[in-house]
């Protein structure tokens, strides 16, 4: 498994992170063979976040740990905060102090590797997150910290208070549904690509060395569906996901993730599948290095275009 540092820090992590987002319609012992295959392999990151499964994820997974005998200090634990589902967004530092106990308790450990930021707060003060954050820090309760779906200048208005560096920004990224890259290609035009819409969020990313963790990697629009197969509106993307397939001797979900691990800001996908083959075929795609001209290729299949 290639294996990466996380944003700024010292802390070495698989280029696939384990997302939790479905392990809560999973039965005991299907989890339990789950999380010995991904071990087995490699996958050590686990991405939750207290909204899954309206915590019964982080239950879960905590129970499964306990059966298994696996080591905390073998296994690293993300999960994030924020979302008060159909109420609000809440980043006060009585809601993350008291969301972090809450996370520490489903998991059954004693602290997250990392606590992320899950969707901007309109009401934040950055104030309140740097003594939120002072306070988990100082517990021991979280080592490391990041954010998700955050533009630049949200992170600019963090970290004009917060002192711990934030290391990961969870955004969606796939080959259909890849405008982060599109509006930097198509710079200084006025096509439909050109539009940027997160604050040229990548380049952000690599110049401050945070790393990107791909959410939603071969899902298509926002949950619509998955890309891969889906002859209807993506023919010429699947055909060439299905010849570079054969080329590699692998499938287009292998080929799908080689896409998004080529890019050289060292993107962290997460993968969100609870489905053993599926996972294997990630992992196979983990390792392939794609050429240049097959990854524009790639990019050019799914709707995008080079001006």
């Amino acid at each position: 498994m290639k294996k990466q540092t996380l944003g700024s820090s010292e802390l070495v992590v698989p280029a696939i992170a384990v997302g939790c987002m479905r392990i809560d319609a999973m039965e005991d012992r299907q989890l339990d063979s789950y999380l010995a295959f991904c071990l087995e392999n490699g996958l050590n990151f686990f991405d939750h976040a207290d909204i899954y499964g309206k915590g019964l994820c982080e239950m879960k997974f905590g129970q499964a740990v306990k059966r298994l005998g696996i080591q905390r200090e073998d296994i690293i634990l993300q999960s994030k905060c924020g979302i008060v589902p159909g109420i609000m967004y809440d980043f006060s530092k009585e809601h993350i102090v008291k969301s972090v106990d809450d996370i520490l308790k489903r998991l059954d450990t004693e602290y997250l590797d990392v606590l992320v930021l899950h969707r901007p707060d309109a009401l934040v003060e950055p104030e309140e997150v740097a003594e939120a954050f002072d306070i988990l820090e100082n517990s021991g309760k979280v080592r490391h910290f990041g954010v998700s779906n955050h533009k630049p200048m949200q992170i600019e208005l963090l970290k004009k208070a917060v002192k711990q560096p934030l290391l990961v920004n969870q955004l969606q990224l796939s080959l259909p549904f890849s405008s982060m890259i599109a509006n930097g290609l198509e710079a200084n035009m006025q096509t439909e690509g050109a539009v940027d819409r997160d604050g040229s969020v990548l380049d952000y990313s690599r110049l401050h060395d945070m790393t990107i963790q791909a959410w939603s990697p071969f899902q298509y629009g926002f949950f619509e569906g998955v890309f891969i197969g889906n002859q209807e509106k993506f023919p010429e993307l699947n055909q060439t996901l299905t010849e570079l397939a054969e080329k590699y001797d692998s499938t287009p979900t292998a080929i799908a993730t080689a896409w998004i691990l080529r890019h050289p800001a060292k993107i962290q996908m997460i993968a969100g599948t609870t489905n053993q083959g599926r996972m294997e075929e990630i992992l196979n795609g983990s390792e392939i290095q794609l050429s240049r001209e097959e990854w524009y290729r790639l990019y050019m299949s799914s709707g995008h275009i080079l001006p």
